[in-house]
């Protein structure tokens, strides 16, 4: 769950770094988004929310939010995504000290969301 204090500007942004990753979104209300997996709708995954103190949301410092995608392509295209809709460079798609393929960004509000694929 991440929070978000204008969550159109949220859906725009997730709706369209999400489909790489074969999540969409599955529920919309005036306080929250739900994502799921396109193939378990009924398993919502990711929440993006206001704060239910009605305080401004921001984010945690040393918090991330990792997704594991199918291929390093998908990473790929979720980094450009996330660049293309107002996502901040966090570290460009490459494989890491684990041997792994990963991507990092800040969404919009500032979160910070990394998407993993294993290549070893």
């Amino acid at each position: 769950m991440v929070g978000s204090n204008d969550l159109n500007k949220s859906a725009k942004f997730y709706d369209s770094v999400f489909i790489p990753l074969g999540i969409k979104k599955v529920k919309t209300t005036d306080k929250y988004i739900c994502y799921a997996q396109k193939n378990s709708p009924d398993e919502i995954e990711f929440y993006v929310t206001k704060p239910y103190n009605k305080e401004v949301a921001t984010y945690g410092n040393g918090t991330m939010i990792s997704f594991l995608a199918d291929s390093t392509k998908a990473v790929d295209s979720f980094h450009a995504s996330a660049l293309e809709n107002g996502g901040v460079n966090e570290g460009l798609p490459g494989i890491r000290s684990d041997g792994n393929y990963y991507a990092y960004i800040r969404d919009p509000e500032g979160n910070k969301i990394c998407a993993k694929s294993n290549s070893k």
